[in-house]
């Protein structure tokens, strides 16, 4: 039997499992951390981990003890050990870099001036282990430990310190050296708003919920409701943009019922969607290997570098986890597109760590590498499809819950005092 021949809850079992090993077998041998990627590139070595990568590979492990794959002890065990390192590895008013060095914790500079805190990268962390803290709830030593040390690193990010002197805004970075330098407000719409949840979640450092309807919402960019491929699409840039910005918030968001003033997220998360799937097939732009089942537009990897490939930003790469993780939003969908990339170019996409990052036909090219940012989507939003587990663990934290409430947000998760 080959893997296109299995029934489909065999080949997610597969996907899954085997996409879980990035996380779990190639994890930082001293931390346990993420990997920013499988290969080496200038400025970024097999000791750089990733802090967003590793709140995604948090909950793929969970996920992978929730299924029988990995022991329930060993994971425990591991996350512990990965949160005392970052207890104990550098930070900025609480807030990790986008990367640290996986042997001593420092810092390590992401470009001239992204040398401190970022904001974004350590939300999608504090997500992964917030959701560790609600699944690990067992009386032993070990399953205490990492709950405490959850909390500490959670109550200790001071979310308010990225207003810039109390504005009603976040921002992304922040530098000891540099200070706001890079100036980078957080606007939608885009891959954060479970940043502005968390912010609006803090029992110490929170910021007022004017931050997320003048600085979030008030974008040029945010409300859209203008339709493309015949699908109206309620928020964010023309064509949707990349597909991450229906994946990173909402490995932990549960869209299903998720509601605001400004938009339903299981709605804009679909069009999303599926404008991406439409506009690769009628394909504007001839290149070669689009079709119904071949598609998937996203940041990764590709002949020339990176790229957030887009509608609006398409150079011909499809991107694996760009259509597999959009799985809770278009399953049929996704399915046939899981089954074309296993069988693409005679299987040399599938590797023992799940799919490359990318893929080019035109240029007869496929990615060496594979990326945390990438990966864990996939094995994360499979498990949201199958069962919902990581939906229901994150949006189970009585701080988010009261967070939502503070912005507003209506969810079945908030119960009947939402408002």
């Amino acid at each position: 039997m080959t893997q296109t021949t299995l029934r489909d809850d065999e080949l997610l079992d597969l996907v899954q499992r085997q996409t879980l090993r990035y996380f779990w077998d190639f994890a930082h041998p001293v931390s346990g951390l993420a990997r920013e990627r499988s290969d080496v590139t200038p400025g970024c070595g097999p000791d750089v981990v990733t802090t967003g990568g590793t709140g995604f590979g948090i909950m793929a492990i969970i996920a992978g003890v929730e299924r029988g794959w990995l022991d329930r002890a060993a994971a425990s065990n591991r996350l512990l050990e990965m949160a005392r390192f970052l207890g104990h590895a550098e930070r900025h008013h609480g807030i990790f870099a986008h990367w640290l060095d996986g042997r001593t914790g420092r810092t390590v500079a992401f470009s001239e001036l992204d040398d401190g805190a970022d904001l974004v990268e350590t939300s999608f962390l504090l997500m992964g282990l917030l959701t560790a803290r609600q699944y690990f709830g067992g009386n032993g030593a070990a399953e205490r430990e990492l709950r405490e040390r959850v909390d500490a690193l959670w109550n200790e990010a001071e979310f308010d310190w990225h207003t810039k002197g109390d504005e009603d805004m976040l921002y992304w970075h922040w530098s000891e050296r540099h200070g706001w330098a890079m100036n980078h407000p957080i606007r939608g719409w885009n891959e954060c708003l479970v940043t502005y949840v968390l912010a609006a979640s803090s029992r110490r450092h929170a910021v007022r919920p004017e931050a997320y309807h003048r600085g979030w919402a008030g974008g040029s960019r945010f409300a859209n409701g203008r339709t493309y491929h015949g699908i109206r699409l309620p928020l964010g840039p023309d064509h949707g943009g990349p597909l991450f910005f229906a994946h990173y918030s909402f490995m932990g968001l549960d869209p299903r019922g998720l509601e605001d003033r400004y938009a339903d997220y299981l709605e804009q998360n679909v069009a999303h969607t599926l404008i991406n799937h439409r506009h690769c097939v009628a394909n504007p732009n001839g290149h070669a290997g689009y079709g119904e089942a071949c598609w998937g537009l996203t940041a990764s990897d590709d002949p020339w570098g990176y790229e957030a490939h887009a509608p609006d930003r398409d150079r011909g790469v499809i991107t694996p986890t760009a259509a597999i993780a959009s799985m809770p939003y278009t399953p049929a969908l996704s399915l046939a597109a899981l089954r074309h990339f296993m069988d693409y170019d005679d299987g040399r996409l599938w590797t023992d760590m799940g799919f490359v990052d990318a893929f080019c036909p035109a240029e007869a090219w496929r990615a060496g590498s594979h990326l945390a940012i990438d990966q864990g989507p996939i094995v994360v939003m499979i498990e949201n499809h199958r069962s919902g587990l990581l939906w229901r663990l994150f949006m189970s934290c009585p701080e988010i819950r009261d967070g939502l409430r503070r912005l507003g947000f209506t969810s079945p998760h908030l119960g009947a005092t939402s408002a």
